[in-house]
């Protein structure tokens, strides 16, 4: 199959990663009165994109350039993700992209999730994504840009599930933020991991009180 074709696979919303499952911190900041309405979700998700860019993606480079030495990233990693909700999301999301790209993709991947497992990695989401991208044969650019959309899909549905942005409203924000998603890959594109970088503090702490939150929908 053509990469290009195995990228829209990976994009499809169907794909079982369960990343549906996290809000990005966006329930937590809709819970704390932070995000009450559509402006509100689009500045909320130009923050995130931006903590994708410079938390994520060059965890996503290094383990797309240099897969065998995942353990060495997925470290890094665990050091940099301070906050404990956003360091068990991360773990969860990357095993679990792990796993579903092993069972359905057994001959590329197969060997980069048996690998891991024997170096007693922690599957941290960014550097495994690079690492099964790799092995997948996916352009690096595709594959950033893959991550990022992925993240921006993920909060926006966050938002339609939690009633604070209709549908519609939902795809006009992804619309509005495809400057936006440019930007972002041309400045962080090359980055590698001493480029890591936490941008949005508040997001960060939002985030961080989602075990305090009354009522959850989602993980994280």
């Amino acid at each position: 199959m053509g990469t290009g074709w195995r990228v829209l696979q990976l994009a499809d919303s169907g794909f079982p990663t369960g990343g549906f499952a996290h809000s990005g911190g966006l329930e937590a900041a809709v819970q704390q009165g932070e995000v009450r309405g559509a402006g509100d979700v689009r500045r909320f998700v130009e923050a995130l994109l931006w903590q994708a860019g410079l938390g994520g993606l060059p965890l996503v480079n290094a383990g797309w350039r240099e897969p065998a030495s995942l353990p060495a990233w997925d470290a890094r990693a665990d050091v940099f993700l301070s906050n404990h909700v956003a360091h068990r999301a991360s773990r969860t999301q990357g095993r679990a992209f792990l796993d579903t790209c092993a069972r359905i993709f057994p001959d590329a991947v197969g060997p980069v999730r048996e690998a891991a497992r024997a170096a007693g990695v922690k599957f941290h989401h960014a550097p495994v994504f690079g690492a099964v991208l790799c092995a997948l044969e996916v352009d690096l650019e595709d594959a950033q840009r893959l991550f990022l959309s992925l993240t921006l899909r993920g909060a926006l549905s966050a938002g339609v599930r939690m009633g604070v942005i209709g549908t519609h409203e939902s795809h006009q924000i992804q619309h509005g933020a495809t400057p936006l998603l440019d930007t972002v890959l041309t400045h962080c594109g090359a980055l590698g991991v001493e480029d890591l970088a936490q941008p949005s503090p508040l997001l960060d702490l939002l985030g961080a009180s989602h075990d305090r939150l009354y009522s959850r929908l989602f993980l994280s």
